[in-house]
């Protein structure tokens, strides 16, 4: 069986943990800058990174940094290509913000409770039933968290699926596009980078190679 092949955005650097997180279940991640859709690719994901530039949701930069005007177009277009060929794709941190931002939704610019979530410290988010992610974790579990964002106005077609501290949206899915969100990192919660206090994060991201697998 031919090994199902993840286009990687991620900007310039290359994401070593989500191409480790990749292989660790049996798929190939491909990286590269500037990023191009392919038929060879059975998958999107989305990596973390810098703030989307709010423009996309109108508003004034209020608290977003290290706006990179580049990829933001380029991960736009990307976006555009996979759906229209329906192929899955997953957003993680920047990723999860992004898709939302896409879909028409907007972001919480910089949290009040950024501090909480800075550094890749542990914290609950509870999933919704009947979600992916109850059925993988539960209705509650532990993550990561390394952002100062947050989803504000949820996107058109998608829906939350976990949140923390039932204030602010961790997770979403799309009603009907195989698209699926996470606000944190599984891919430094899996492998090498496993936790004793997070659950393992590599299967939301064999959940989601499985997705593209059933796609090819």
């Amino acid at each position: 069986m031919d090994k199902v092949k993840i286009l990687l955005s991620s900007g310039s650097v290359e994401p070593l943990s989500y191409i480790a997180a990749l292989a660790g279940v049996g798929a190939e991640g491909i990286h590269a800058w500037p990023v191009e859709y392919s038929d060879d690719m059975d998958g999107l994901l989305l990596c973390g990174g810098a703030d989307v530039d709010p423009k996309y949701y109108n508003e004034e930069i209020n608290g977003s940094v290290g706006i990179n005007a580049e990829r933001d177009a380029v991960e736009f277009a990307l976006v555009k290509a996979f759906l229209d060929a329906g192929k899955p794709i997953m957003g993680i941190c920047r990723g999860h913000q992004f898709l939302n931002v896409y879909f028409g939704g907007s972001l919480y610019q910089n949290i009040e409770e950024a501090e909480q979530h800075k550094g890749g410290k542990a914290h609950l988010v509870t999933a919704t039933p009947d979600s992916v992610l109850s059925s993988l974790y539960g209705e509650t579990f532990s993550v990561n968290s390394t952002h100062h964002q947050a989803v504000k106005v949820l996107g058109k077609g998608l829906c939350a699926t976990a949140t923390w501290n039932g204030k602010y949206i961790e997770a979403t899915e799309h009603t009907s596009l195989p698209i699926i969100t996470v606000q944190w990192h599984p891919e430094r919660m899996c492998f090498e980078y496993k936790r004793e206090d997070t659950v393992d994060g590599a299967a939301i991201i064999e959940y989601f190679v499985e997705m593209c697998r059933k796609n090819k």
